[in-house]
């Protein structure tokens, strides 16, 4: 699987569809194609300290983003066609649900893969953990700002190509 979008949200709260951030990074034949990231307003719109606490997203960030409709619709341009991978995908792809519901959104079924997983199957018991970090490491790439949606998102797109083709994703530059 060459053309694929990775996918990772934040959330400002212990509900699912409580996005406050989504990071995109599509890779299109091995090389990576187009980055997007975005902040969102969150419904319901309230902050649990321990959500800032990991990724630093006060509401004062998102007070005037765009809620999760009016986002998603640049989204789901970007990656029309294409499946889409997350490190522990149940997370992402259970928000994605909650917020197609919560507005009210026909969920068209997206396909998902899991990092996680997929580090599981290959790396086994030879990783200490397969939090994205210590994955990401293992395939040759140098997370930074972890819990950064964008950041996130192309640590993911690394993994799933250090784990499906064997080697690095190409360099961005």
């Amino acid at each position: 699987m060459k053309d694929y979008a990775a996918i990772d949200f934040e959330t400002a709260n212990g509900q699912a569809c409580s996005v406050c951030s989504v990071g995109v990074v599509v890779v299109r034949d091995g090389r990576i194609a187009e980055k997007y990231y975005s902040l969102i307003h969150p419904v319901p719109n309230y902050y649990n300290p321990g959500n800032i606490r990991v990724h630093g997203i006060y509401p004062e960030d998102t007070e005037a983003a765009d809620t999760f409709p009016e986002v998603w619709a640049e989204v789901e341009q970007i990656i029309e066609g294409l499946p889409l991978v997350a490190h522990f995908s149940r997370f992402d792809e259970g928000c994605l649900k909650a917020a197609f519901k919560r507005f009210g959104m026909t969920y068209p079924g997206y396909e998902f893969h899991c990092t996680c997983t997929a580090s599981r199957r290959v790396f086994g018991r030879s990783l200490p953990n397969h939090r994205l970090p210590t994955v990401a490491a293992r395939c040759q790439f140098d997370l930074k700002s972890h819990h950064h949606a964008l950041a996130d998102a192309l640590a993911c797109a690394h993994i799933w190509h250090y784990i499906t083709e064997r080697k690095p994703l190409a360099s961005e530059e």
